[in-house]
């Protein structure tokens, strides 16, 4: 395999396979992965790879020494495993964890999966974690102090599971349950005098949410590692109920929608746009359960701030983020993202407070060429001297 942009190859044709859409080259200067560089400039004698794109089950394992704003050093294993089709039309399943044990002694093990059965009839969403966990904490609204020492510890238990079924193309409705478990809260607040908001929401040392959910879903999104094109919507509503274990009776709603527009043909520009609207509402929901930076299913909302730096009632989010290739056969890809969220105020949570932006770039190396998975490496600013490096294992949205 040849890994510059200056390499010349063959006549190409546009092919799009599982949401896999790329230039097919008849050459062997096709497209590239970390596995094509090691097989060629490593273990020259090792097993040579498929060229072209083939359906089939993909797993992509590594073991990673990370960095997180929240975590510090972390030590553990990004996997991920993708079940793609020859059928253009069939959606591109995952299943992902990245277990980790971290420099501040935090231990997170979660499993998301995303599976699509035969012609997407029927749509299976599991997110399960356990945390033991410890993490800062800001306070609420957008004027909570960023300088405030205070820190909860706590353990965390969640099992959202869901299933929806497909009623017309491309769109499914579904039932769900949904628990969050928080026990052994903590709060070590050295600085109360600037941030005591935990303490005056709450005095427990452990929550209870519990209730169903119910989802409607319309995607055209064929390969959520990698989206080339399309639309992604899902809106989920959920009561939390006493009589189901819940601490008290609240709901909320989630309403996520990702646009990508490819730029040419090839599919080595493209423009991705993300809204997420998080709502907490009819009764008080916990502390750890409100609407917060980095706490969506796959902890990539707000690049530019660290985990919790924003918390509140309400919030809304918008991103944009251009995506472009570096290396003709797709080893490497750079970024341009910026964002914004903004929460409705603390006490009052009939108004929504200031904007709060963000920004960065990113590096993207391809780990795996068959289920179009990068690694996402980002820089991100914010408000107040926020900064920091991001990492995803997949495109952040």
């Amino acid at each position: 395999m040849a890994y510059s942009s200056a390499t010349s190859v063959a006549q190409t044709d546009s092919v799009q396979v599982a949401g896999h859409e790329q230039t097919n080259v008849s050459s062997r200067d096709s497209l590239a992965d970390v596995w094509d560089v090691y097989y060629r400039y490593i273990n020259r004698k090792g097993h040579r790879r498929t060229e072209h794109y083939k359906p089939g089950l993909h797993t992509t394992i590594f073991p990673e020494l990370a960095y997180a704003l929240q975590t510090g050093v972390a030590i553990g294993l990004n996997a991920n495993l993708s079940f793609t089709s020859a059928n253009p039309e069939q959606n591109v399943s995952t299943i992902i964890s990245t277990p980790q044990y971290t420099q501040y002694q935090q231990v997170i093990i979660p499993v998301v999966v995303n599976f699509w059965t035969k012609e997407n009839r029927y749509n299976i969403v599991t997110d399960w974690r356990y945390y033991d966990y410890s993490a800062d904490n800001f306070g609420l609204g957008d004027e909570s102090p960023g300088n405030a020492d205070d820190r909860l510890t706590y353990y965390y238990l969640r099992f959202h599971q869901s299933v929806l079924r497909q009623v017309a193309p491309n769109l499914s409705v579904g039932l769900g349950y949904a628990l969050d478990y928080h026990w052994h809260i903590q709060d070590v607040n050295n600085t109360p005098q600037l941030n005591n908001d935990f303490g005056q929401y709450t005095s427990t040392d452990h929550t209870t949410s519990s209730g169903p959910t119910f989802s409607v879903q319309y995607t055209n999104r064929r390969n959520p590692n990698n989206p080339q094109s399309g639309f992604f919507g899902n809106v989920v509503v959920r009561p939390n109920l006493r009589w189901l274990g819940s601490d008290q009776n609240w709901q909320s709603v989630i309403a996520d929608f990702r646009k990508y527009i490819p730029l040419s043909s090839t599919g080595q520009h493209i423009l991705a746009f993300w809204n997420m609207n998080w709502l907490s509402f009819g009764g008080q929901a916990p502390y750890l359960d409100l609407p917060s930076s980095g706490w969506d299913t796959y902890s990539n909302l707000g690049r530019g701030y660290v985990q919790g730096r924003f918390r509140g009632r309400n919030l809304v989010y918008l991103e944009a983020e251009y995506r472009t290739q570096l290396l003709s056969n797709g080893l490497l890809g750079a970024v341009v993202f910026t964002n914004m969220q903004t929460y409705s105020n603390y006490p009052d949570t009939s108004h929504f407070g200031r904007l709060l932006p963000g920004g960065g770039v990113g590096l993207r190396v391809k780990m795996n060429k068959h289920s179009n998975l990068n690694l996402a490496i980002d820089y991100g600013f914010g408000v107040g001297g926020a900064q920091g490096f991001f990492f995803n294992f997949g495109e952040v949205f």
